[in-house]
């Protein structure tokens, strides 16, 4: 029997996979040198803590929206907390569990790297159309499905909007990612 459509199959799969490892690491990495007060994980716990009702903001549920361990998330809650960028406080609904709120100084601190977050995505995405990333996220979010399990992605508004200057500083930063971007969509 002919097993070399098979044989293709599994070659991309593992190079998929393999891509998708060793790009993960990359993208952490060049992410840390440009959220350089936070790293990529601690942007993206504080990201998480926002992105979830205030009174469902436990570990388990933060674990989740960043796919994965209550036990990372427990380690990387901690050091946020050292350095005053979260409060963990008991949950309302649960005393078993804790809930973590991000404090004033954790807002501004992401106030400050969404800014240069901003920068990086327009960086790491300059050769992609709007219609190639709309496809890549569609493909990733099929792709997380793989275990049956939905992505409880970050579409929804997050809860730090609160500084009078939010509305300048959000301004100011579409149009330093729109000049970034420009050079792409010109191609479109």
């Amino acid at each position: 029997m002919d097993y070399s459509n098979e044989l293709k199959e599994l070659f991309l799969m593992n190079q998929t996979y393999a891509t998708l490892f060793t790009l993960t690491n990359k993208i952490q990495i060049e992410g840390d040198k440009y959220f350089g007060i936070l790293t990529s994980r601690q942007y993206m716990t504080i990201l998480s803590i926002l992105h979830l009702p205030e009174e469902e903001t436990t570990l388990n549920n933060i674990a989740r929206k960043m796919g994965t361990s209550k036990q990372n998330i427990n380690r990387l809650v901690a050091n946020l907390e050292k350095n005053g960028y979260v409060d963990v406080i008991p949950s309302p609904h649960d005393k078993r569990a804790i809930n973590v709120k991000v404090t004033d100084l954790g807002k501004k601190v992401m106030v400050t790297c969404s800014r240069t977050g901003i920068n990086f995505m327009a960086d790491v995405f300059h050769e992609f159309t709007k219609d190639e990333l709309e496809t890549l996220w569609s493909l990733l979010k099929k792709m997380y499905r793989f275990n049956g399990e939905e992505q409880d992605g970050f579409e929804e508004d997050a809860n730090f909007m609160e500084y009078e200057e939010i509305d300048k500083i959000k301004s100011e930063a579409l149009e330093e990612f729109a000049k970034r971007r420009n050079r792409v969509n010109k191609k479109d």
